[in-house]
């Protein structure tokens, strides 16, 4: 018998795999690219290490190999992970504090949560194609504001602590008090009280825990208060009356702050009609499982003469070009890049998908489905509390709506023992009394579980209890009587097949990556890969609540000591904290170091910052928060910091220089040759050097900031490290310092987390939006130093090659830095300069952006960092021929300009200027254009084959802000 010969297994094992499947080129597109790039070499291998050292600054290279496991396949890298999360023990959770227990709806489960056309979508700022996620959006809004009592909420917050944090500066933004005093009530969530005293501290204000019973009293005293912060039930379950507070603070001039849980106001007076100015809570319990603390949508709704001055994106209503109804992002949704240091927030992520499941969970259930899962907790808790009477115990407080307060005395810690042992987490609300908050997922057997803990041998109570009516422990005066959710959205969508078939009907709308690439700059809408999602719904990974033992989240723990330890690796610094939920709450955890480092040192009175233009947008709006000063740094025309600026600034601000922020490579895509020069004249000067690690895609495995001269900088795990992005979010921004700086990493006091560190917690939870931090893991497990260093050179490579193939026909801005290649050399982006053709054509960056949307594609970053240019990043997760798609049509798009240019289409009609165009426009009876039906929907052949067609056309901004609506539309504007 003949017998074929293979290769040793060893050969056979490869663990490199999946990084052939993450980075999707091969090495004849390499050959291809590097050819048109015009690499020096013969052989592409030395041609692409050539490409590098001609882009990269040799100053900056690293000066070793990252240090990391090597990479796993992917089957063994789950099985690996899976080791790690049974190391998580899966509790009844009784604890409450703001996180519960709830039912993901199967069919927002798999047609949502886990759906790449709704995870991998792009923060929706191109309106045509987002249509689907805002109408999700508009429900979500509307959701809050019906069940608030409130005018107008925005699309979502990153979590309750900061969205209460937020609504903190907002009270003093538009309030007409001249305190600096927020009075904060003594059943306020701890996490959120901390998170306050964060954000005060730099500000000058004072954050004062009060009782709520005598905040009365207190709001005119001492000076008075610029707002009081209430909670709504309380943290240890009281329902109380809050009008007389509400009416005692607006007479002594003040604000009030409801933080509120939307399944109570079901049946809970809204805050809106006792008086509330601002409400903010968290949806969680609206399908999202607990995930150890994140991601989750919060919510912020407030008056409608405060709406100009709200934080966050808020969807609007406006009309297309054919009058239809049509959704884009309203009012100041990217203020940080506008208004720069003047900006009131630094926000720039949100929590998009988490608010689409929670919108989604709405409409599936409805208003009266919201209210029976609301009643069977109100029930339920008050049929524990009658059989803990019944047992002998003694309740703190009468009223409630799913918690209660019951007074142990020195039985506390014995009791929580033996309710772990019996598989249950109960909270310490005291030193002599516990906490049990109830939920939707609470079962008969759970009661009698818990009266079993209490019972001591006594008799339990009779069963037949469950069957008789239950008179629930909300006072009747506090009971709600208006409706809400009377749209039809909230109706219609109540059957699986209804809601499957909704939930498609908006996806179709969209594009997101499953669909096509999206070339945004600064963005990196990479590969977010099935097998690093597939974790993020295990129940050892979500049903984690974030203030369980620590013994019962030690998974977590392992998966987050092992994900710093690589990423400090990654960027050559010695210390990581992955608390931060988005970048811009990364920036400001950084700054907060910088600033706490300086004060530990007696030098308070360093508050300048210097910035220069070519930084990220958010990083002035992240240091007028922490109280500094922004100086702005000149560049000069090869997009570099401009030194001589920089030395004459350093001097000018020596005795008050806190940091410099630059980002690297800069927006401009630049690697500014000189940043160790610039490190080192800002430290000289006494400063601190802050490195933007918005663009980290650029630098992994190639250069590391810690080791180049950056002090503190901010990672996007949702950009460089494959979170998606959710349509707007989740993200997550871990801080990154180097040694000196270690002590002044976040900590959480309230959560157990560094309980002496000199700044406070910045995300409601001990590890921010922990549940989507396996994703990074599984990406850094499988790539490997090499994979990711590997994924960083092809992402300069697909750069270069967009610059190359698109150099002869438009301006390739901040290029020509590397002599010789095709393109002029860029980083991991490139920007298309599209100024001239507003004087050649009539055509702005705008029109190009639109017309793009007729090709399939979404647009780069439209007119940022400079205007009137397209940012384009490619990844390396993109193939050729997806590339040379994008290629083709700007090319394309060129040509039609140039048939402006020469007089073959009216300035005023061309498909530029009406794009994209809608089927409905193409099909129509009457056709007044200059140019033909087929130039405007198949510009190239193509398209023909698979065609995006945009629900809308363009959509009117300027008629959107005039008339600003931002609930759902009534049905009758669709007739």
């Amino acid at each position: 018998m003949l017998m074929s010969a293979t290769p040793p297994l060893s050969d056979l094992e490869t663990g490199d795999e999946f990084v052939a499947r993450h980075i999707a080129l091969d090495p004849a597109d390499e050959a291809v690219m590097l050819a048109a790039i015009a690499a020096p070499g013969t052989e592409p291998p030395a041609q692409r290490r050539a490409l590098i050292e001609a882009i990269l600054p040799p100053a900056i290279a690293r000066a070793a190999p990252m240090d990391l496991p090597p990479a796993l396949g992917e089957a063994e890298a789950l099985a690996e992970l899976r080791t790690l999360a049974a190391q998580n023990r899966v509790l009844r959770s009784f604890i409450g504090q703001g996180y519960h227990g709830t039912h993901t709806p199967g069919v927002i489960l798999r047609n949502i949560l886990e759906n790449p056309a709704w995870y991998t979508a792009y923060t929706p700022y191109q309106a045509e194609i987002s249509q689907g996620r805002m109408e999700a959006l508009v429900n979500f809004q509307t959701m809050v504001t019906d069940l608030t009592g409130m005018a107008i909420a925005n699309a979502s917050m990153l979590d309750e602590a900061t969205a209460a944090a937020e609504a903190m500066t907002l009270a003093l933004r538009v309030g007409r008090s001249r305190s600096t005093r927020l009075l904060v009530a003594h059943d306020v969530l701890p996490q959120t009280l901390e998170v306050l005293q964060t954000r005060a501290r730099p500000l000058g204000l004072t954050v004062q825990p009060t009782h709520a019973s005598r905040i009365a009293d207190e709001v005119g005293a001492d000076g008075g208060a610029f707002a009081v912060l209430l909670q709504y039930p309380g943290l240890n379950g009281q329902v109380r009356d809050l009008k007389p507070i509400v009416d005692a603070v607006h007479a002594a001039g003040g604000l009030a702050i409801v933080a509120a849980d939307l399944l109570a106001l079901t049946l809970l007076v809204p805050p809106g009609e006792f008086g509330a100015d601002i409400v903010v809570g968290n949806t969680q319990r609206f399908g999202m499982p607990m995930g150890n603390g994140g991601p989750h949508a919060a919510y912020l709704a407030t008056r409608d003469e405060f709406k100009r001055s709200m934080p966050g994106r808020l969807v609007g209503v406006s009309v297309d070009a054919h009058g239809r109804p049509a959704y884009r992002l309203a009012l100041q949704t990217r203020e940080q890049h506008i208004r720069r240091e003047k900006a009131t927030s630094n926000i720039c992520t949100a929590q998009v998908l988490p608010a689409v499941v929670a919108s989604m969970y709405a409409v599936y259930h409805g208003p009266e489905g919201l209210r029976r899962i609301a009643r069977r907790v109100a029930a339920s808790t008050a049929l524990l509390a009658e059989g803990l009477r019944g047992l002998g115990w003694r309740l703190l407080h009468d009223t409630a709506f799913d918690t209660v307060q019951v007074e142990v005395g020195t039985r506390r810690d014995a009791l929580l023992e033996a309710a772990r042992a019996a598989g249950m987490n109960l909270r310490a609300a005291s030193a002599d009394s516990l906490g049990i908050t109830l939920d939707e997922t609470t079962t008969r057997a759970d009661l009698v579980a818990l009266w079993t803990l209490f019972a001591d041998g006594r008799p339990l109570p009779d069963a037949a209890r469950f069957e008789q009516p239950v008179t629930t422990m909300i006072p009747p005066a506090l009971q709600r009587r208006s409706g809400f959710l009377a749209h039809p959205s909230f109706h219609r969508h109540h059957s699986e097949t209804e809601m499957l078939r909704y939930i498609r009907s908006l996806s179709d709308k969209d594009l997101a990556l499953d669909r096509s690439m999206i070339p945004l700059g600064s963005c990196t809408m990479k590969l977010n890969a099935t097998s690093e999602m597939i974790p993020i719904t295990w129940p050892e990974f979500a049903q984690i609540h974030p203030f369980a033992p620590a013994e019962q989240r030690q998974g977590y723990a392992r998966l987050d000591e092992q994900l710093r330890a690589w990423l400090c690796q990654a960027t050559g610094y010695a210390g990581i904290s992955l608390q931060p939920n988005a970048g811009s709450q990364g920036e400001y955890a950084g700054l907060l170091a910088i600033q706490a480092w300086h004060a530990s040192r007696g030098d308070a009175g360093r508050t300048v910052c210097l910035i220069p233009e070519s930084a990220h947008g958010t990083n002035p709006a992240s240091a007028q928060m922490v109280g500094l000063r922004v100086v702005v740094v000149k560049c000069d025309a090869d997009g570099n910091i401009d030194l001589t600026d920089l030395e004459a600034k350093c001097r000018q601000h020596a005795a008050e220089l806190a940091a410099i922020m630059i980002t690297y490579p800069s927006t401009y895509g630049v690697f500014d040759s000189r940043v160790k020069e610039v490190c080192a004249l800002v430290r000289r000067h006494g400063g601190r050097v802050y490195v933007d690690g918005a663009n980290m895609n650029a630098l992994v495995g190639l250069a590391a900031p810690g080791e180049f001269g950056g002090d503190v900088s901010h990672l996007n795990l949702h950009k460089t490290f494959c979170i998606p992005h959710g349509g707007g979010g989740p993200g997550v921004g871990p801080v990154c310092v180097v040694e000196d700086l270690v002590p002044f990493l976040p900590g959480h006091h309230s959560g157990g987390v560094a309980p002496g560190s000199a700044v406070g917690a910045v995300s409601a939870a001990p590890l921010g939006n922990a549940a989507v931090l396996p994703i990074s893991w599984m990406y850094v497990r499988m790539m490997g130093a090499d994979g990711l260093r590997a994924a960083t050179e092809t992402a300069i490579l697909s750069a270069n090659y967009i610059a190359a193939r698109l150099a002869g026909h438009y301006d390739i801005h901040y290029s020509g830095n590397v002599p010789g290649l095709r393109g002029g050399g860029v980083a991991h982006e490139c920007i298309l300069d599209l100024r001239p053709l507003k004087d050649s054509a009539g055509v702005s960056a705008e029109d190009v952006a639109k017309r793009l949307i007729d090709y399939g594609f979404h647009a780069p970053t439209l007119s940022f960092p400079v205007p009137g240019t397209l940012m384009v990043e490619p990844t390396e997760s993109e193939p050729r021929a997806e590339l040379d798609r994008f290629c083709d049509a700007m090319i394309a798009i060129r040509e039609e300009i140039r048939r402006i240019e020469r007089g073959d289409w009216p300035r005023d009609d061309h498909p530029l200027k009406h794009a994209p165009h809608t089927a409905e426009a193409l099909t129509a009876s009457d056709w007044p254009h200059a140019y033909a039906r087929e130039d405007a929907a198949f510009p190239l052949p193509a398209l023909r084959r698979g065609k995006y067609w945009a629900p809308v056309g363009r959509v009117d901004n300027v008629h959107g802000d005039r008339h600003l609506f931002c609930s759902c539309v009534p049905v009758s504007d669709y007739a």
